[in-house]
C-alpha cells in the first residue's frame, strides 16, 4: 500500500501539479506577512465618515473646561463648541473638523474613527479578527504549558 493509499487521498494530476505549487507559494507568502498590511503603511488613513462627523456630541465651551489641544487657546464663555469625540476628548469644533476631513484618528490618543471607506473599513476589521486571534492562541498555549 502507498502513502495516498494509506491517507485515503488521490495524488494531484499531472496537468495539476503547476497550480497546486502556485498555491503552496501563495501559501508561504502570505503566512510569512508578505501580503499583509506592510503594503499600506505609507498610505493615509482616509477621513471620518461625514456621518458621524454630523453626529458628533457637542457641549458649550466653559472657562472650567480643558483648553482644546489643537489651538490651546484659554476658553471664553458661550464663545465656541466643543465636539467630544467617542474617547471622550474634547477640541473645539473649528479645530477638529478640518482633522477629521483629512484623517479618522482623534490627534490625542489615535483613537479610529468610523469612515466611509468600504476597503479601510474591511482591513480595520481584518486587522482586529488577526489579534483577536493571535490572542486567543496565546491564551490557549499558557492554558495548556502555563
Amino acid at each position: 500500500m502507498d502513502y495516498f493509499d494509506e491517507m485515503g487521498w488521490t495524488p494531484i494530476d499531472a496537468q495539476e501539479v503547476g497550480n497546486h505549487q502556485m498555491l503552496l507559494v501563495v501559501r508561504f507568502l502570505n503566512e510569512n506577512g508578505f501580503f499583509g498590511d506592510d503594503f499600506d503603511a505609507n498610505r493615509l488613513a482616509p477621513p471620518a465618515s461625514k456621518e458621524f462627523v454630523k453626529n458628533l456630541e457637542e457641549k458649550k465651551c466653559t472657562k472650567d473646561d480643558e483648553t482644546c489641544t489643537i489651538c490651546l487657546k484659554p476658553n471664553a464663555d458661550d464663545e465656541e463648541i466643543f465636539a467630544i469625540l467617542p474617547c471622550k476628548h474634547m477640541f473645539h469644533r473649528t479645530c477638529i473638523l478640518p482633522w477629521l476631513e483629512r484623517t479618522n484618528s482623534c490627534p490625542v490618543c489615535r483613537h479610529e474613527m468610523p469612515t466611509d471607506d468600504k476597503e479601510y473599513e474591511e482591513r480595520k476589521k481584518h486587522r482586529s479578527r488577526a489579534a483577536q486571534r493571535e490572542e486567543e492562541l496565546e491564551t490557549l498555549h499558557n492554558s495548556m504549558f502555563g
